[in-house]
């Protein structure tokens, strides 16, 4: 039988050991910072938010912009005025190949996949996508924050002969929460 000493030692140990050693968790959290707390991370930030979209002075739709996943993700969800269109995006930057990345799909059934990154203080995000017979249709989107808070998204196309075309151009307006 063990002393009474060499019980309340031995029942003491793990106790001890908790004390001395930090839970791992606490240990990354103290010493790391959030995966995605980088300033690049932050650079889609001034699009957050409730917006009323109108195009050429009419009201176009509402797009609700949130942040997800701790800050790593920017969720869009869009819906038109009249009712009848909606989409949504997930945005994100990708530290491992330094760009930003938008999915967006709608109630057309399209998928459209961009990436890009802050250029001359605006977010500009390109990629492609099959247009009608064998054409690839070129999409550039870019988002523009003015100092009165509102942004401008501009969406423009081209098929290959040089021109681009606006598809969209839309003034976001903050809604008041």
């Amino acid at each position: 039988m063990k002393s009474l000493p060499g019980l309340l030692m031995f029942l003491a140990l793990p106790v001890l050991a908790q004390e001395e050693t930090p839970p791992a968790e606490a240990t990354t959290t103290a010493v790391n910072q959030p995966p995605c707390s980088s300033v690049m991370h932050r650079q889609f930030d001034f699009w957050l938010g409730h917006w009323t979209v109108t195009a050429g002075g009419q009201l176009a739709g509402q797009n609700h912009i949130e942040s997800l996943h701790d800050g790593c993700v920017l969720a869009e969800h869009w819906e038109s005025a009249q009712g009848n269109f909606s989409g949504s995006s997930l945005n994100m930057y990708d530290a491992a190949n330094g760009q930003w990345h938008q999915t967006w799909v709608d109630t057309s059934g399209t998928l459209l996949r961009l990436d890009g990154g802050l250029s001359d203080g605006q977010m500009v995000l390109e990629g492609t996508r099959p247009g009608p017979g064998d054409t690839v249709i070129a999409h550039r989107i870019s988002w523009t924050p003015s100092e009165d808070g509102t942004v401008r998204q501009h969406w423009e196309t081209h098929s290959g002969d040089g021109e681009w075309n606006t598809v969209f151009d839309g003034l976001y307006t903050r809604k008041s929460d």
